[in-house]
């Protein structure tokens, strides 16, 4: 007999969507790496007579997952997803660790005393890109360019100044990059140009501004970089070269002998005036002894 219902209850759901019945459709996103809890009903364990969860993979199989109330279970999935109950006995389907290998069309159908309900899921999850802008030159015309890179979904970009913009949205692997360029013409307020790039990944808008063309790099301040350390070079070699020649000098002038003779010893000479008066003097003292 649980045989019975078990496959009856199977048969309604494979060909639930020949009959007339009400379809809840839903769009979710969720965040790479995080724990999600898809439900499909608001009844508790109790009052269910079974829950069934077909799902279709954009790069799998379809496959299903199935659980009755009496305890029997079914899993052609195996991938990790499993039925589980909360704490207040609601069921829900858990899909741990989520990856862009995870989205897909979940149909779920739970059958419970007194009616049944049937949800569509579509399941994404959403990456945040990489931004940037810059000024570009083409066709003899100047463009500002805003670019959001590998994002998923895609992002919007506007512009702070209305003009002339159109955009290219690029598809790979399931990400998506946008570039807006935007003409300038003469006249336009380019020192507050900005634009806005938006994402279901952020809470806000974010703003960049174009500065300069991409791949263009500030050679004048290079070259100002360049002289003022060629310059501080060249200080410091003179000053090094100096300070050797010094030590050297100094080296020779301890170890060499000096070029000049050591200076004589000079008998101080007498004035001549002195000379003869203390002569005389003596000459005098000799008449005066004679006498």
């Amino acid at each position: 007999m649980r045989n019975m219902i078990w496959i009856y209850a199977v048969v309604i759901f494979l060909l639930s969507e020949a009959w007339s019945m009400d379809t809840v459709v839903r769009h979710e996103t969720f965040f790479p790496g995080s724990e999600v809890q898809l439900t499909c009903s608001n009844k508790t364990w109790d009052t269910m007579l079974f829950v069934v969860w077909k799902i279709k993979l954009k790069d799998k199989n379809d496959c299903m997952i199935a659980f009755k109330n009496g305890g029997e279970s079914d899993d052609s999935c195996n991938d990790g997803k499993s039925l589980r109950n909360k704490s207040n006995a609601l069921s829900y389907l858990n899909i741990p660790n989520i990856s862009d290998t995870d989205e897909g069309l979940y149909k779920c159908e739970s059958v419970y005393s007194g009616g049944v309900n049937h949800y569509a899921i579509n399941v994404a999850i959403v990456v945040s890109p990489s931004i940037s802008a810059w000024l570009d030159h083409k066709d003899n015309k100047m463009f500002a360019v805003c670019k959001a890179e590998r994002g998923k979904p895609a992002a919007n970009i506007s512009w702070s100044n209305m003009g002339n913009a159109s955009s290219v949205e690029t598809g790979s692997d399931g990400f998506f990059t946008v570039e807006s360029r935007l003409e300038l013409v003469e006249g336009m307020d380019i020192e507050n140009l900005s634009c806005a790039i938006r994402h279901p990944n952020w809470k806000g808008e974010k703003f960049l501004v174009p500065k300069h063309e991409k791949g263009y790099f500030p050679w004048l301040y290079v070259l100002i970089v360049v002289v003022i350390i060629v310059l501080l070079a060249g200080i410091s070699f003179f000053a090094i070269k100096k300070i050797i020649t010094l030590r050297q000098c100094q080296q020779r002038c301890q170890t060499s002998p000096s070029k000049y003779p050591p200076a004589e010893d000079v008998e101080e000479v007498e004035p001549y005036a002195s000379y003869v008066q203390r002569v005389n003097s003596i000459y005098n003292s000799s008449i005066d002894l004679f006498r």
